[in-house]
């Protein structure tokens, strides 16, 4: 990928993409402490309700700068929630949620009508042309019509390999369990989906730049009873090129054509705060200056759930990789020999 962009350029582009204040544990709440005296994360935190609410990453434009439901909204909300909760059933035909309905009525996230807080309109900034054009000239196995003969067809996510960054820590249609372990000098991050994050604490030293990862190198350290985690060193590319040493992870999913290119000067900030005995606040801010015009941040709320399952996400390159190509080459075929077929009827 070919990101050109002067150093006095990054450095003030950068420079203005500074993240929103971090957030506000509700009621002045005061968190457990480990026995070594970091505040007590530990715990598993599913994160499904937020998807299965179906509240949007991005807000509907016609919404403008409303952060919140009106009330016969957020009822409409609340009457599809219980009615996905009396279709519930765990079994091989699994279908409906169970306490969707109650989790919308306590959390503040289920009236909101959008996880991105910041642009105040809640949408994803506009991308850079030169992001633009490497992003509509990517390819992925969301691309409708797109031809899949091998892996430089694909993403990172299709062929089971990472998220990336922050699209690891956003909700997914299914498998959302974040599990957190704590020892004197780390945080491990635990994602159902692909990845474990060890995050050291209080080694503000990264990697030389030139050392990466699909997600990068994460370094913590406490603001009072927050943890603030910054990562970079994450993978630059898109999704457009053939050359496998260059295609990256995306930050967000959810769009059509490629996944959205990433550059070397991809940075996160997340921010987690207990907001109450069996809550996380999580607020997470991305800026890469070379792809996005201006800075995102996205907030909402975790949610204690010991008792959720964490099973093997069996997915890896064996198995999806061989199943995109081969469907993709079934239906070129399928729709080859239809149109033979209408050219011989009309003639």
């Amino acid at each position: 990928m070919n990101f050109v962009m002067g150093a006095a350029a990054i450095a003030a582009s950068a420079a203005s993409q500074r993240a929103p204040a971090e957030p506000t544990a509700r009621h002045g709440y005061v968190p457990k402490r480990t026995s070594w005296g970091d505040p007590d994360f530990r715990g598993t935190w599913p994160i499904e309700h937020i998807y299965d609410a179906n509240i949007p990453l991005e807000r509907p434009k016609e919404d403008g700068d409303r952060k919140w439901l009106t009330p016969k909204e957020f009822a409409a909300r609340l009457a599809k929630a219980k009615t996905s909760d009396r279709s519930y059933s765990d079994g091989l035909e699994a279908s409906g949620t169970r306490g969707l309905g109650s989790w919308l009525k306590v959390t503040p996230v289920g009236r909101r009508s959008s996880l991105l807080i910041d642009p105040p309109d809640g949408r994803l900034p506009p991308l850079t042309p030169q992001g633009e054009a490497l992003w509509k000239a990517g390819r992925n196995s969301y691309n409708e019509g797109q031809p899949i003969d091998w892996v430089a067809d694909l993403d990172s996510y299709d062929r089971c390999v990472s998220y990336g960054l922050p699209l690891a820590m956003l909700p997914h249609p299914a498998n959302d369990g974040i599990r957190v372990f704590q020892s004197p000098g780390f945080i491990v991050l635990q994602l159902e989906v692909f990845d474990t994050r060890i995050i050291p604490i209080g080694r503000p030293r990264h990697w030389p730049a030139t050392v990466r990862s699909w997600m990068g190198d994460s370094r913590g350290h406490w603001e009072g009873n927050t943890l603030v985690i910054e990562t970079g060193n994450m993978i630059a590319g898109d999704s457009a090129t053939s050359d496998m040493a260059h295609k990256s992870a995306s930050p967000v999913t959810g769009r059509a054509h490629g996944t959205i290119p990433m550059s070397a000067e991809a940075h996160v900030v997340e921010r987690l705060a207990m907001s109450g005995p069996n809550t996380i606040a999580y607020r997470v801010t991305y800026s890469d200056p070379a792809v996005f015009t201006a800075p995102w941040t996205a907030e909402f709320e975790w949610t204690r759930d010991d008792s959720y399952k964490m099973y093997e996400f069996a997915c890896h390159e064996g198995n999806e990789v061989r199943e995109l190509i081969t469907a993709s080459r079934a239906q070129r075929k399928k729709d080859a020999e239809a149109a033979a077929a209408g050219r011989v009827a009309s003639k």
